[in-house]
């Protein structure tokens, strides 16, 4: 097997986006150096705004994306950028957002 998280790069941008805001809030400057650690193009920098809007919900109030509830059905937990602490924190995510009582 290969070392480190360098099967990450290698997956679609979007899961990357993802798999970072399923375990908590990110502001998109946070969320750039983060993916930038893994390796990040400029078409990947351009997308970012366009895939927020679909994927998150932008807080108007500090600007932090957080991942939309329907969005956390596609989330892997053995996702290859998961350190050990981020699959346990991904369990505790995922028993209250898909089994939680859901409103509206």
């Amino acid at each position: 097997g290969s070392s480190g998280s360098s099967g990450v790069s290698q997956r679609p941008f979007r899961d990357r986006v993802l798999h970072l805001l399923a375990l908590r809030p990110y502001r998109k400057a946070e969320l750039l150096l983060r993916l930038q650690k893994d390796g990040l193009t400029q078409a990947d920098k351009d997308a970012l705004d366009g895939l927020l809007q679909q994927v998150a919900n932008m807080s108007a109030k500090d600007g932090t994306c957080t991942l939309q509830d329907c969005m956390y059905k596609d989330v892997q937990k053995d996702w290859p950028g998961y350190s050990e602490g981020d699959q346990q924190l991904l369990k505790r995510v995922l028993v209250r957002k898909l089994s939680g009582p859901s409103s509206g």
